[in-house]
């Protein structure tokens, strides 16, 4: 089965729609959560999140914004990101919103594979170093857990007590590319697509990842977006600077 792994698209629908007209064939596509929060774009992105299939993991910034989540956890400016949301979003994007399950959720037809948008052990927790890394790679029962939150793509496998860690490396900073990961027989995986609408490694460009289960490969995907069209798109929302400038620095 070819999967399309898409995470924290945050409203941002040119980086959405740019992931999408680059991505290989894929037979289904799983979302890992934060679809909405800091972008000027959360009704249209939801919207073409949905017709894209029905797996979903709740992320934290969808729970803000149907108030699932108290808004003490998030800073200033995601706060009033988060504020806003609610009060754009449809009476039926909402609802579909608030109604997303938590993480993990399986899919059949990938056995020993979960989603998750944060962690297997806290949907919400950060997986960032390898020390994060180990007590969900040794107490998950899956195989492969597919996760995001971090906005930083990559892959964390371990064997044993032996863990590594694996960031894909691209040649350019402006045009599309993509780098493979072999999975091997026997370790335990847990692998990012990184962040359609908010990189946070150096990197503006949106990042997915497609993966293979038949030929236990990951790829990892970049390809460049429409940036100054979703930084109009927040300037117009008047939400707060900071949010369209990120984008360029992909911070």
């Amino acid at each position: 089965m070819r999967v399309l792994l898409l995470s924290d698209i945050h409203s941002n629908l040119e980086a959405l729609e740019a992931c999408l007209a680059a991505a290989p064939p894929y037979d289904i596509v799983v979302n890992l959560g934060d679809i909405v929060g800091y972008g000027g774009s959360p009704n249209e992105v939801i919207e073409r999140a949905r017709e894209l299939g029905r797996f979903f993991v709740r992320g934290n910034h969808d729970k803000a914004a149907t108030g699932l989540m108290d808004l003490t956890d998030f800073n200033p400016i995601a706060g009033l990101a988060a504020l806003w949301t609610r009060e754009q979003l449809s009476a039926d994007n909402l609802e579909w919103l608030h109604s997303l399950p938590q993480g993990p959720i399986e899919v059949d037809g990938l056995p020993n594979v979960q989603f998750v948008h944060g962690s297997p052990v806290d949907e919400d927790e950060y997986v960032v170093t390898l020390r994060d890394a180990i007590e969900p790679l040794l107490t998950s029962s899956a195989a492969v857990t597919f996760f995001g939150h971090t906005h930083l793509q990559g892959c964390f496998s371990s064997s044993n007590a032996a863990s590594d860690f694996f960031r894909p490396l691209y040649n350019t900073v402006g045009q599309s590319e993509r780098s493979e990961f072999p999975l091997k027989r026997g370790l335990r995986y847990l692998v990012n697509p990184g962040s359609v609408g908010q990189p946070r490694d150096g990197d503006w460009r949106a990042g997915f990842a497609m993966y293979d289960s038949d030929a236990a490969v990951v790829t990892f995907c970049r390809v460049p977006y429409n940036l100054k069209a979703s930084q109009e798109r927040i300037l117009a929302a008047n939400l707060p600077q900071r949010l369209a400038t990120r984008l360029a620095a992909g911070r």
